[in-house]
């Protein structure tokens, strides 16, 4: 039996939780497409990433001499590279090492962010001022250029490519958040908790920080699509992720020049999925963005 609308807000008004997400899904679908479409993609790449061991015909590390630079054949669905290594494979497990650190550094970046804008907006005066002009200095460089300063410090790696993407993301989500934290500084129930003699951390974190989870929550999903392509930016430049991880950034690097007219499809492959990755979470968060803005609600 099919779910109508009717059914689906009768049974979100008995006021159950998971009808009520139902009902939330549906108007969000319904009234932004566009976002349910890259929310699908969305869900398509967490589905590829969760199951590659099972969807991968091939490791990502196993090298086959005898079939390097393999065209696309029923053997090797979308190639090998110059060490024989099946594309699609690697394009499969290299959706883990994307998701993981799009996820990892948009996380840090934009909580880190949104805890700095709160407290500045909270404490304002000399401490502010002395904040945002720290964010004015991280924010006047280029996301590339900053996150390139930041692993040339840090190193190379995982983890250290998390927080070199993170990093630069910090100011502009400490900007935007603070924004919505000065108005909310000025509710009657931060007086109020002043008042009580609760502690400024208390009132940050439990009064003002879950009242600008709007642009928060916007930010993050904004900080996502930035991150995939940060990713890989620096392992196509070398500075990212490492050989032998699996990487479109890295399968890119490994589709140079001198390959891009003998084996296309090393270089065509992982910039399509680079692509859809981007567009998927941009698309989602656009839509997420004018849902949650009220000053950007269709009437």
């Amino acid at each position: 039996m099919a779910v109508t609308k009717e059914t689906l807000e009768s049974i979100a008004r008995a006021g159950k939780p998971r009808a009520r997400w139902l009902q939330a899904t549906y108007d969000f679908a319904r009234q932004r497409p566009l976002g349910a479409i890259g929310a699908m993609m969305i869900l398509v790449m967490v589905l590829v990433a969760l199951t590659a061991n099972w969807l991968a015909p091939y490791d990502a590390l196993t090298t086959d001499y005898g079939a390097m630079l393999s065209a696309p054949n029923a053997q090797h669905w979308l190639g090998t590279d110059t060490f024989g290594r099946d594309v699609y494979s690697r394009m499969v497990f290299g959706s883990r090492t994307a998701l993981i650190v799009g996820l990892g550094a948009s996380f840090i970046g934009a909580t880190f962010g949104a805890l700095i804008g709160v407290a500045s907006a909270y404490f304002g005066g000399r401490i502010d001022m002395i904040v945002q002009r720290i964010m004015d200095v991280l924010i006047s460089f280029p996301l590339i250029i900053l996150a390139l300063a930041v692993v040339a410090i840090l190193g190379t790696g995982l983890q250290n490519v998390i927080f070199a993407i993170a990093i630069p993301m910090i100011p502009r989500c400490a900007r935007v958040v603070r924004s919505s934290a000065l108005a909310v500084r000025e509710m009657p129930y931060v007086d109020a908790a002043r008042a009580a003699g609760f502690t400024d951390a208390r009132i940050v974190l439990r009064h003002m920080l879950p009242n600008v989870m709007a642009p928060y929550l916007i930010m993050l999903t904004a900080f996502l699509g930035q991150a995939i392509l940060l990713e890989a930016s620096l392992s196509f430049l070398g500075l990212g992720v490492q050989e032998p991880v699996a990487a479109w950034g890295l399968m890119l690097r490994g589709a140079a020049i001198e390959f891009a007219e003998t084996a296309p499809w090393m270089g065509f492959f992982p910039g399509l999925a680079i692509s859809l990755a981007v567009f998927g979470f941009n698309l989602f968060g656009d839509s997420l963005r004018d849902a949650l803005d009220p000053r950007l609600r269709t009437q």
